[in-house]
Parts: C-alpha cells; structure tokens; sequence
C-alpha cells in the first residue's frame, strides 16, 4: 500500500482525528483500491473517487467525481439503505483542507455508516464463518434485488450482442499489454475467440433475454467484497455507478460475478449452493444457457483490474508483484470457463420423503449440477410464490404435465450446453420417464436414474416434520403415491441406481457419479 508519506496532503490530513467533526477511533485506517480510497474512522466511513480515467471509468473531474458519488448514493439505496448517508464536498483553503464549501471545493467523498471489516463476506469466508446459509440467503437477497430491479427499452438496448460484445472487447484492448506479464497469448487468443464463438452462436438467446425483460438495472460488481452481513441481514453495497453498461446488464451477468468469486474462493459447493438457490427462487434455469460467457468475462474484468495495479506507481513492488499473480489467476479462470464440457442428466425419482431433493443438492454441489425441482418449476408455471400451497388445479393432470415438460426442456437446453441437471421429481410412472430415456438415446447425452427411497415409518414422519419447503405433500397422499408408482421397466433399469436414504452411503454414490461411471 501507499505509504503516508506519499499519500496527496488531503488523505494525510484526513489521518488525522482533529479533521473530523466526530470522534474517531486511531489509527484511522486507509484501504485503497485501483479506483477509490476509503478512511475508516470508526463510525463512519469516507469514500473517495481517484482522479483518474480508465476509458470505461472517468473520475478525471472534479465534476464527474461529484456526479459519480451522487449516483453512488442513489443506487446503493437499493441494496444498503441503511449504509449510505450523504455525499460531501471537500474544500481548501491555503493549505487546509475541510468539509463543507468554505473555500474552493476540490473533492467529493461519500459518507457511510462504517460496519466492522469483519461483516464483509469476503471476510467472513476468510474466517472460516461463512455457512451455506449464509450462502442460500444471499441467493434469495439477489433473488428479490433483481426483481425489483427497473427496466425500460433504454436499459434493455444494453442487452443487444452489439453492445455486450463492445464491453467485451474493451476489456480485451486494455488487457493487450499485459499478455507476458500476467497472462499468457495462448489464454488471451483462446478466450477471445470463445466470447467471439459465443456471441456469434447464440445471438437469438440474447434476443430472447431482452424479450424476457432480464436486462435491468442490476449491481454490476456483485462478489464478496461487495456484500456484508450487518445487524443480521445480508446487504448489497458498492454496486457499478460509473459506467451505464457495467450496470444496465443481464441478471445472470451479476450471478456470474458472485459464482466466479466464490470458484475463485475454491469454494465451488457454495457457488453451486448459492446458483441453484437463485434460479430455482426466479426460475431463470434458461438464463443459465448464457452465464458461461459471464462467467468468463466476469474472472477476466476481475484480472484486467488487478492488472491496473501493474501500473500503479503508488504502490509498493511488493504489492505489485501480488497482484501480477492475482491477476494471473483470474486470466487462467477466465480461460477454464471457456473449456467445452460434456453435459449430462440425473434423473432423481422417489416418493415424498424419500430423500430426492436432498440427494439432489449433495449430488449438485458434489457435480456442479443444476438442480430442476419439479416442485419449484409448478409454482413458477401457476403463478404461485414457491412458499405458497398451491389450489387443487395446481396438482391437475394438465399441469402435472406441463410441468414434466418444462423440466425436461430445460434439463435438454442445458445438457446439450455443458450442464450436468439432476432433475428432480418424483418420476413415477414410465410415461413421465419415457421422454427422458427417449432424449438421451436420441441425443446421446449421459443419464443416470437414482431412485430414492425409504422405509414407509420414515417417509411418513418426514412428510409430517416438513416445513419451509416448497413441496406441498403431505402424509396423506402418501397411500395414493405408493399405489400409482410403477416400476422401472427393463430398458430403463439399465440406468438405475437404487438408494435407501437412510443408510446407503451418499459419499459412495457421489464418487460414482464423480467419476462419471454413467450409462449411456
């Protein structure tokens, strides 16, 4: 970091408690990044823009500075209203620098109520603190921000490829000169011409994603430096004020920023977690078809900004040279996500209370998988908040079958894309598996079928414990299941595993899959 003695005079008098019209607590700490600087001094908190312009960034002006920390203001409200108070002017006068605009007004900072480092999920996660909780709730958090989040014609302009690709290859521009110093040619040529491939290739999926209206006014920067827990509620803070493209985007280029972090973290059970959580609370599972793009582009912005540091005369060799293997590291996941993968089903039945939605999360968070719940995507279908008991047309014949289809059309998209699905219903008649066995012979995609179950006591207790799920069976139907259920036939059992949840070992089974023994 910056040493105070070459800090501008501003920021060694704002290290100083008498600067300040409250009390402080010494030493005020100073943290700084590629583009701001940030006083800690107890209470509250102080943001600065730096005087610099990145192309995609302009904090150049004094003006713009001003602007910027307005809109700072407006849109974290969204997400952490109880965290930004004010922006202030900083004046001078001969040598003196003070808030308020008695002298010439050389800055602007933005005043926040100052939380503990340690409330930072980045932080948190560092600590060993963060649970799947933690993870399952920022999900939901994501889930509703995205859906209140606005959206004109204006905003969904910025969904078109023209200007996803101009963000994209910007990025590619301003990272030219560092290819030998933290990135290789092979990585940079590889990657480009993947997000090349990809907007050429599914341009009608973009299309459809400003049709659907998911092009909104989202964070923009949402990894865990950027999210806290503070008095118990998980905020979204720090979102992208100074670049309307960064911000106007699609919902799942915000969900890429917070899977790639949580990868890069080495934590990928958490960014499973944390995806399935929020997909299955929008039911956006079709916006998964385009987050490998994101995701990529998201570990190569991470890379092009610690790169800057590069170039930092401020900053210490040291600090530079961490960087240089930072950013190195966001260049090579930038590139993995580029790599194809083969995409397969698991089909996941059984009776209420057997186990299957449990099964599919272990197996999901074991795989990489996306979790279909055939519970969610019938609510979603009818209309009906996933917490909500549905009405008796929900569970009719012609929703039961509507649903059955929607699942395996969106676990056919995504498997033919790279996905491992587990698709999770209770599959129980061989005209609902038909279909499925049919797709995979004809598209030669990878199944396996693991039929959950249980003795009937224990199905019975579970049906009779369960609360604050979405699934709406009860004990009672459990008689009228057993009596429907039909049993595999001889082509399907050549892809069954069978599975006691109560005492078959599920480390065994997700070896098994783990290493892909699948029958094709």
């Amino acid at each position: 970091m910056q040493t105070e003695a070459n800090l501008p005079e501003l920021f060694q008098q704002m290290l100083l408690p008498d600067f300040y019209p409250h009390p402080v607590t010494m030493p005020i700490e100073l943290i700084q990044t590629h583009a701001s600087i940030v006083l800690l001094t107890g209470d509250f908190a102080y943001k600065f823009k730096k005087p610099v312009n990145f192309g995609f960034l302009d904090y150049s002006t004094v003006t713009n500075r001003q602007h910027f920390c307005e809109e700072e203001i407006r849109l974290n409200q969204r997400g952490a209203r109880e965290l930004y108070l004010a922006v202030l002017p900083i004046s001078q006068q001969g040598t003196k620098y003070q808030f308020g605009n008695n002298g010439e007004v050389v800055d602007y900072a933005v005043k926040m109520v100052q939380f503990p480092q340690s409330a930072l999920l980045s932080n948190m996660f560092e600590s060993g603190q963060i649970t799947t909780d933690d993870i399952a709730e920022m999900g939901q958090i994501v889930a509703r921000f995205h859906a209140e989040a606005q959206t004109s014609e204006y905003i969904s302009s910025f969904g078109t490829v023209a200007k996803i690709r101009q963000s994209i290859d910007d990025n590619y521009r301003q990272t030219e000169k560092y290819i030998g110093r933290s990135q290789t040619q092979q990585q940079y040529s590889d990657t480009k011409a993947y997000t090349d491939w990809f907007l050429l290739e599914y341009e009608q999926l973009f299309l459809d994603r400003i049709d659907g209206g998911f092009i909104r006014e989202c964070h923009g920067d949402l990894h865990l430096r950027n999210i806290c827990r503070w008095h118990d509620k998980i905020l979204l803070f720090d979102c992208i004020e100074f670049n309307e493209s960064f911000r106007f985007v699609d919902t799942m280029y915000d969900i890429a920023f917070a899977v790639m972090d949580l990868e890069a973290r080495g934590r990928k059970d958490l960014a499973n977690r944390f995806l399935n959580t929020y997909v299955e609370q929008t039911g956006d599972w079709a916006g998964l078809q385009v987050l490998p793009m994101y995701l990529s582009r998201q570990a190569y912005v991470r890379a092009k900004v610690t790169s800057f540091l590069l170039d930092d005369v401020g900053i210490s060799s040291l600090d530079r040279a961490a960087a240089a293997k930072t950013a190195g590291n966001y260049y090579h996941q930038a590139w993995a996500y580029t790599q194809r993968k083969q995409g397969r089903l698991i089909l996941i039945s059984g009776l209420s209370g057997s186990g299957k939605s449990t099964v599919g999360k272990q197996i999901a968070e074991s795989l990489g998988g996306v979790q279909i719940r055939s519970d969610a995507v019938r609510k979603h279908l009818g209309g009906v908040p996933l917490l909500t008991k549905g009405e008796d047309s929900l569970y009719s014949p012609e929703m039961t079958a509507r649903t059955y289809q929607a699942v395996l059309s969106l676990g056919a998209k995504l498997a033919t894309q790279g996905w491992t699905v587990i698709l999770d219903a209770k599959y129980d008649r061989q005209s609902l598996r038909t279909p499925v066995i049919d797709l995979v012979q004809s598209q030669d995609i990878k199944l396996d079928i693991i039929h959950c179950t249980a003795p009937e006591s224990i199905l019975l207790d579970r049906l009779a414990q369960r609360s604050g799920d979405i699934a709406d069976a009860t004990a009672d139907l459990l008689a009228s299941q057993q009596a429907a259920w039909e049993d595999f036939s001889p082509t399907e059992t050549q892809y069954v595993t069978q599975i006691d949840t109560t005492i078959d070992s599920i480390a065994s089974l997700l070896e098994q899959l783990g290493q892909a023994k699948l029958r094709t």
